[in-house]
């Protein structure tokens, strides 16, 4: 089961401004092969299929945890693409528009389209070129050792395509968004080389961080590194996954400082994105007041309950 608690893992800041093309670039980080939709599922299949959940406890409850934490990044994902899209100042409630006066002709200049005509504007489940992410991108092959290693190999890629993303999109969500990626993800990387090592002897650490670029010369990484989050390999459950130090212990290969098992508990969270009223979009529908009123009605009756 899965308790969700309504909040992004990570305060995100406003963009400056709206960058629909920069969120057609982050949409890469979402639905792309190596994006957060794959290793959500990636994981989150290997723990359903896993073999020995009891007698291989430790390595089975790494890949459970990851995955869940993997259910957090995509929001965050679809956070900054739905900021980028909305702009700093979304509104509440915007007067109704004329359909007539094409309030959407700015967006046929977009790289992206979709976003503004299926989506709402709103993010999706696809890359940055509009290709669908793909149950063809899960590999779930019953081995552990494969398993293991295929996700070390996956977050390899995520973090090579999130540095890309980070030097093409010069807006502070996006690079926020990066930023704190690229050091949860280095702990998922780190864990699984961790495991394969127990497995192997094979120290897959020396190998670490790739691409080459130490984790700590973006800005945004180091900050959150400052904050010691690098060190930590979260337990997303209060009472479940007991097991997770007989893996995750040891230095972090990167600065040398000690790793810990933390509780999701000590996630402070961050403030969720909402892209306000587009009349033009009908999102959540051209004219809000009736709706509105409706909502408030229902909200009124609850607290005289």
């Amino acid at each position: 089961m899965f308790l969700r608690i309504d909040k992004l893992q990570f305060e995100l800041p406003l963009p400056k401004e709206a960058n629909p093309n920069g969120a057609a670039s982050v949409q890469e980080l979402m639905g792309g092969r190596f994006g957060e939709m794959s290793t959500l599922m990636n994981y989150m299949t290997q723990s359903f299929n896993f073999r020995g959940k009891t007698t291989l406890a430790p390595y089975y409850e790494l890949i459970a945890n990851i995955a869940a934490e993997e259910l957090g990044h995509i929001e965050l994902v679809a956070a900054t693409i739905n900021a980028l899209l909305a702009g700093p100042e979304p509104v509440p409630q915007e007067e109704p528009v004329d359909p007539t006066t094409h309030p959407f002709s700015y967006a046929q200049d977009v790289r992206y389209t979709k976003h503004f005509i299926a989506g709402g504007p709103g993010t999706m489940i696809a890359d940055s070129h509009g290709k669908a992410w793909s149950g063809d991108y899960v590999y779930s092959s019953g081995n552990l050792m494969l398993d293991l290693t295929h996700n070390f190999f996956l977050e390899g890629a995520a973090r090579h395509n999130k540095l890309r993303v980070y030097e093409m999109v010069d807006d502070p969500t996006a690079r926020a968004l990066v930023g704190y990626l690229l050091v949860r993800g280095g702990v998922h990387q780190i864990a699984y080389a961790k495991a394969l090592e127990s497995l192997s002897g094979v120290n897959m650490e020396k190998l670490l961080p790739m691409p080459n670029i130490p984790t700590h010369l973006i800005p945004e990484s180091k900050a959150v590194m400052d904050r010691g989050l690098h060190q930590i390999l979260y337990r997303f459950s209060p009472d479940d996954y007991q097991h997770l130090g007989a893996i995750w212990n040891g230095t972090h290969p990167e600065d040398g400082s000690p790793v810990r098992v933390g509780e999701y508990t000590e996630i402070p969270g961050g403030n969720l994105m909402d892209g306000g009223h587009d009349s033009a979009a009908f999102s959540p529908d051209w004219d809000m007041e009736e709706i509105r009123q409706i909502a408030q009605k229902l909200h009124d009756k609850a607290r005289l309950r």
